[in-house]
């Protein structure tokens, strides 16, 4: 099994669901945080960057609903609401405080697998057309330029293709061979000249680079 490095929030007062949905997502691969109530919840989101939140809605003391309405505000956190009730007016009522899906308990957990994968997706995509940050650069795909320092330089497509592959997997070893399908480049040499090219556009210490960096023996790694 392949790791990736989607972390997760799973919340939910119930201890027997929390823990399933808990080992269920780690044995497909994700990072899993747990919290039992909204203020152990929002403990772990000041602590940890979440890729995705589970949330349930009925919870003792501040709702899944209030949690939702509360971290809408100031995160850009997706959050699928887990409930009991199957009510259309419920369901509608946790869309409009922000809520990106939902999803009625019991549940399959392939169902909710597949509506992670969907959110996770959607909004890696969404965050390609916008200002990325990596470290001190600020990363414009859409207009392909890359801030560092007040200075703006341009990157081309072959750069551009793969930041974008490399973004939507943070913490992936790409291979020479992958970056050069990628990039449609052949040459591994050509392929180095790129990345140094990449980190003197990134890094602030480019001979040291803390962000894109090289797995030696096996490819590049982009951390953000």
């Amino acid at each position: 099994m392949e790791k990736n490095k989607y972390h997760i929030l799973v919340v939910d007062d119930d201890d027997k669901i929390r823990n399933l949905v808990k080992q269920f997502l780690i044995e497909k691969g994700y990072i899993v945080s747990s919290a039992n109530n909204s203020e152990d919840a929002k403990m772990k989101i000041n602590f940890f960057n979440f890729n995705l939140i589970i949330l349930d809605v009925m919870m003792p003391g501040q709702s899944g609903y209030e949690l939702t309405d509360e971290l809408k505000q100031t995160k850009n956190i997706p959050i699928i609401l887990l409930t009991a009730k199957g009510e259309v007016e419920s369901r509608i009522h946790g869309l409009k405080l922000g809520a990106d899906d939902y999803l009625g308990k019991p549940f399959e957990p392939e169902e909710l697998l597949l509506r992670i994968k969907n959110i996770i997706k959607n909004n890696i995509n969404n965050n390609l057309s916008k200002i990325i940050k990596i470290g001190e650069a600020e990363l414009n795909l859409s207009k392909m330029t890359i801030k560092l320092k007040e200075k703006v330089t341009k990157i081309n497509s072959s750069e551009k293709n793969v930041l974008s592959k490399m973004i939507s997997a943070p913490g992936k070893v790409f291979s020479r061979e992958q970056i050069g399908k990628i990039s449609n480049i052949t040459k591994e040499r050509s392929i180095d000249v790129m990345i140094t090219r990449l980190r003197k556009k990134i890094e602030i210490n480019p001979k040291n680079p803390k962000f894109l960096q090289t797995i030696r023996g096996t490819g590049y790694v982009l951390w953000i």
